[in-house]
């Protein structure tokens, strides 16, 4: 297994994006389940368990990207999954905070980044050696 500064950095993202994801769940279910209403708290959780998934994603790419060889594409695969995270799961809190539906129109930015962003890994891995 080699090392590499993109996995370095992958690994240091995937970590803070879990940590996010546990102190947001967390709070989600202790301070928000009694003030947000039934169909905002399931955005919410819907939210938060999309940035688990992809937090842990960032560590498989990092993974790819340590074992593999090098490859812009694991890099690309990466920023399009933190993209995601930000655009997918970062709206659904921000509605669920706020209330304001138009901010579900930015959601499936962030889920197509989603898809992009594993199809690259897909390819960094079927290129790599």
């Amino acid at each position: 297994m080699q090392s590499n500064a993109s996995s370095k950095w992958l690994l240091i993202l995937g970590s803070i994006n879990m940590f996010l994801a546990v102190a947001l769940g967390a709070f989600g279910a202790h301070a928000l389940k009694a003030s947000l209403p039934p169909d905002l708290m399931v955005v919410y959780h819907t939210g938060n368990q999309y940035h688990f998934y992809h937090a842990l994603g960032l560590f498989a790419v990092a993974a790819a990207a340590a074992w593999f060889q090098p490859s812009r594409l694991f890099g690309l695969s990466g920023v399009f999954i933190l993209a995601g995270i930000i655009l997918f799961s970062g709206s659904l809190y921000v509605l669920s905070f706020t209330g304001q539906r138009w901010v579900g129109m930015i959601t499936p930015f962030g889920g197509t980044a989603f898809m992009i962003g594993w199809l690259l890994l897909a390819a960094g891995v079927w290129k790599g050696r």
